[in-house]
């Protein structure tokens, strides 16, 4: 929002975090918002609070932008943090204001926040609406400030006006489309959308598994769906499957809150979606401990990857530290490497141990596993990591790798819902293909 030419007040409870913010100091990474913010404090348009009081005489727009992870012990939503950003604000709210959510909560949500406005802010007029966010992980100072689409969860024309003119720097420089709805359909809008995704996410993975059964390709399959329009490539990537703190707990509060609406049966698919999921975790541990000889007790594995995607330091439901987790509970001596994640990984799963450097993760190693694509995973190179592994077996459980190039450098090369031997690798025997001539009479009996 300062970025777009406004005056800027944000508040938040941490003490200290407000602190670094005002200093110039991103609390996490995200690429491109440490420059946003240091270029908007020293253009004085941007501060940072502690005092409700204050950004309530401050502001005439206040966004909600707090939490709504998974309840403890439980499937649904927690919206403690959400209810309590509404309690300590509202009681402040002493002239004519519109209060937006962007927090992805449960259908019902926003209506009884609206009455809860109404009961307790002081002043009349104090209205609520609901702009569900979009951002993705890595990415989202541009998805920010070039939206696919705005969404504005609304009850009067007042407050569609309001949200208009916050994004109209957006909406005037691009053609951004524009859904005005109810709160429910707004709400309903950013879970809908979360559990499409991780539904695609689990069927790529889901057709690995059948890949498996019968020595097939996933990563050829997935191209060749990708190529129908109807379906297209975006999520469509097999491998170890989804995680962070969005995908995971949206589609299990979707589900207990359509348990409480009487309709749970409409979203049953979703249970195997996230079952499916989590099995591919499984799986990639299976290969490891395939590749050492059927046991992993005392094995040493390196973990390439922590943060559940690359560009981000999140390790909030990590596939990653999920499945370092598993190899280390059959005893496996498990070293993690991350670009970024490291501070965070060490705080979830100390009981692991952590190297500064791929190198030094894979040293010794007898299986290495590679479980976030970080770009620089990618580029890695194969031959002078095998001069320091103990054991050159690769499993890529994010299909980031050459397979070739690791292949032609000594490795064994492993991935689910592909087979241990490609098709290149056939003897040419079993290989050998059709003269024209045949191959011109093949063709000419499938046309009769």
């Amino acid at each position: 929002m300062a970025e777009l030419g406004f005056e800027v007040l944000a508040v938040d409870v941490d003490a200290a975090k407000i602190d670094r913010l005002a200093r110039g100091e991103v609390p996490f990474f995200e690429p491109g918002l440490d420059e946003l913010l240091r270029s908007n404090l020293a253009a004085g348009r941007l501060r940072f609070t502690t005092s409700f009081e204050q950004v309530a005489a401050f502001g005439d727009v206040h966004f909600l932008c707090v939490g709504t992870p998974q309840q403890p012990g439980g499937q649904g939503a927690d919206l403690s943090y959400l209810h309590g950003a509404v309690s300590a604000l509202a009681p402040h709210l002493r002239r004519r204001c519109l209060v937006v959510g962007k927090s992805t909560v449960p259908v019902g949500t926003a209506a009884a926040l609206a009455a809860r406005l109404t009961a307790e802010a002081p002043a009349e007029g104090v209205e609520l609406a609901w702009n569900p966010e979009f951002l993705r992980e890595g990415f989202a100072v541009d998805d920010t400030l070039r939206p696919d689409r705005l969404v504005f969860g609304v009850a009067s024309a007042s407050a569609e006006d309001t949200l208009r003119a916050v994004y109209a720097p957006i909406t005037s420089r691009q053609d951004t489309p524009v859904i005005v709805a109810d709160f429910a359909t707004a709400e309903l809008v950013k879970v809908a959308a979360n559990s499409f995704l991780a539904t695609k996410i689990s069927y790529i993975n889901a057709m690995a598994e059948v890949c498996e059964s019968v020595d097939a390709d996933v990563t050829t399959l997935a191209r060749a769906l990708s190529l129908d329009d109807r379906i297209g490539g975006k999520f469509l990537r097999p491998g170890v499957g989804f995680g962070g703190g969005c995908l995971p707990k949206d589609i299990r509060a979707f589900l207990a809150r359509a348990d409480e609406l009487g309709v749970g049966h409409s979203l049953t698919f979703l249970r195997e979606v996230d079952e499916i999921n989590l099995r591919r975790r499984e799986r990639v541990v299976e290969l490891a401990r395939a590749a050492v000889g059927g046991s992993l007790a005392g094995r040493r594995v390196a973990v390439l990857g922590a943060s559940f995607k690359p560009n981000s330091d999140d390790v909030r439901d990590s596939p990653a530290l999920a499945v370092a987790g598993l190899l280390a509970s059959e005893g496996a001596a498990v070293t993690v490497y991350d670009p970024m994640a490291m501070d965070n990984a060490r705080k979830a799963r100390p009981e692991l141990s952590y190297a500064p450097s791929v190198t030094a993760a894979v040293t010794g190693s007898e299986v290495t596993v590679l479980l976030t694509e970080w770009a620089e995973f990618a580029e890695l190179d194969p031959a002078a990591l095998g001069g320091v592994a103990a054991g050159q077996t690769v499993v890529d459980a994010r299909h980031a790798l050459d397979p070739a190039r690791w292949r032609l450098a000594g490795w064994t090369y492993l991935a689910p819902g592909r087979p241990a031997m490609p098709a290149a690798a056939v003897p040419a025997a079993r290989r050998r293909r059709p003269t024209p001539r045949r191959a011109r009479a093949a063709f000419s009996a499938a046309q009769a």
